[in-house]
């Protein structure tokens, strides 16, 4: 709840203002604050999180990664299936059921660069991994490892539905063609 990133700190301002309309002008504002974002339909953008998406591009496309995270850095992340649909579960829900007017956390799952090769290395045995942090890493560090997402789960009955196994088939299923 800190940021120290001008990527954070806007977010953070916005979620405020959200929450403002609500309390003073009875907006029904409705927000959520999304983890780290796998999709096969977009190309990574060299974001902290983006190597959860290049990871299995490269698995295809050469059988190796070099990660600019080190192997032990676990992030929150959520499939771009499961954040679709918590975004429309979260417009349908009743008003009265938002309790959050700033953003609800959301998230399904963390995982290190450790765990996904892993789970890569079970449909590719030869794909390998090296790891050379850079200038993210400081960054992956300042995050937490892992988010509270328990109140959406409460208020609207938020459930995810993609596990990191799950996420692996996918997302090498749908690139497959590419390589």
């Amino acid at each position: 709840m800190e940021p120290t990133t001008v990527y954070g700190i806007t977010k953070q301002v916005g979620e405020r203002w959200c929450e403002y309309y609500h309390q003073k002008y009875d907006v029904d504002v409705r927000s959520i604050r999304y983890p780290g974002i796998i999709s096969w339909k977009t190309l990574p953008g060299g974001g902290t999180t983006d190597y959860a998406v290049e990871i299995y591009h490269e698995a295809l496309k050469t059988k190796k990664y070099d990660c600019f995270l080190s192997k032990k850095t676990a992030l929150p992340m959520l499939f771009m299936d499961d954040a679709i649909k918590a975004t429309v579960d979260i417009m349908q829900a009743k008003a009265s059921d938002i309790k959050i007017r700033s953003s609800y956390n959301l998230s399904a799952i963390s995982f290190t660069p450790e765990d996904i090769t892993a789970s890569i290395k079970k449909h590719i045995p030869e794909f390998e991994i090296t790891y050379s942090p850079d200038f993210r890493q400081q960054i992956a560090d300042s995050w937490p490892s892992s988010i509270d997402d328990s109140q959406a789960r409460q208020d609207w009955n938020w459930k995810h539905s993609f596990d990191l196994e799950a996420i692996t088939n996918e997302m090498l299923t749908q690139l497959k063609s590419k390589y």
